[in-house]
């Protein structure tokens, strides 16, 4: 059809076959066979030229009209290949939201101001679901040692995040830098951690270290976890990503044998993996995650 409308534009055979680096008995054999194709008569000659039948002139507009689809199609997908438009659906749990993604979008962002972002918290019981069946492009996620492969999906590693032991205030412990983890077993626990692999690495610490803390409050997030300890309530385990909101009535240590540590990751499909946009984001994470950790402090 673009024989055809090169036809039509130049009024001549010749004048199409010399536009397009054809002969023309090549061009009046494409037109032929358009003719055959469609059944009808497409030119009819007028002196030396030819002029477009009815049908040819409708024919000659579509294809114009295909043309113009394709170049925009083609524009698009390179805007959509460069960055320059598109969406990414983000998934993540809370703390790494504020210490990771937060930063990571923002320096995303600064590079990439036509992608459109979808953020959103995941279930931290089941991170991994919307990333697989791709209702989410990318997800943060914890990732325990030991855990099943992700069949389709690969794994990014962005940082280790360790466990602090909180004390309040005073406390007969917070003279030492560092504290054995067998040293919290008689102290009652504030519970920091929801359901979830967060609250599996801290029980399978506290097994390795031979004891089962006991429980005296669950708080099940951050903040109010160092709000009970501050209160004397008892001491807690707050990985380093969850202490960037210090409470002042608490002191944080460290810990030894063992040290509890949660490894954060970025899960995207392996079939999306090679995207620029998407290795643009994975890469923006990866900057954010190697900020320097907040020291330990009274």
């Amino acid at each position: 059809m673009q024989v055809l409308c090169a036809v039509v534009d130049h009024g001549s055979v010749s004048g199409a076959a010399t536009a397009l680096g054809y002969t023309p008995s090549a061009v009046s054999q494409q037109v032929a066979t358009l003719e055959r194709e469609t059944g009808t008569a497409l030119l009819e000659r007028i002196g030396r030229g030819v002029r477009p039948t009815a049908a040819g002139l409708l024919l000659a507009g579509h294809a114009a009209a295909i043309d113009r689809q394709i170049a925009e199609a083609g524009a698009a997908l390179a805007d959509l290949r460069a960055g320059r438009s598109g969406s990414l659906t983000v998934r993540y749990f809370a703390t790494a939201g504020a210490a990771l993604v937060a930063p990571a979008v923002a320096a995303f962002r600064r590079e990439y101001p036509g992608v459109r972002l979808d953020l959103g918290v995941t279930d931290p019981e089941d991170p991994l679901t919307e990333v697989r069946d791709g209702r989410a492009d990318l997800a943060v996620l914890v990732r325990p040692e030991g855990a099943p492969g992700a069949t389709g999906l690969r794994l990014v590693h962005l940082r280790d995040d360790p466990y602090r032991a909180v004390l309040p205030r005073g406390h007969r412990l917070a003279a030492r830098r560092v504290l054995d983890l067998a040293e919290l077993a008689e102290e009652p626990w504030v519970g920091a951690e929801p359901p979830g692999p967060c609250r599996e690495i801290v029980r399978g610490a506290c097994d390795a270290a031979g004891f089962r803390p006991a429980t005296a409050v669950d708080s099940s997030d951050y903040p109010t976890a160092q709000g009970f300890v501050a209160a004397g309530l008892g001491v807690a385990l707050v990985p380093e990503l969850g202490l960037a909101q210090r409470h002042p009535g608490v002191s944080v240590r460290r810990l030894r044998g063992p040290a509890p540590v949660r490894a954060l990751h970025a899960a995207v499909r392996e079939s999306a993996w090679g995207q620029p946009v998407l290795g643009a984001l994975v890469a923006a994470l990866r900057v954010a995650a190697g900020s320097p950790a907040a020291p330990d402090s009274d």
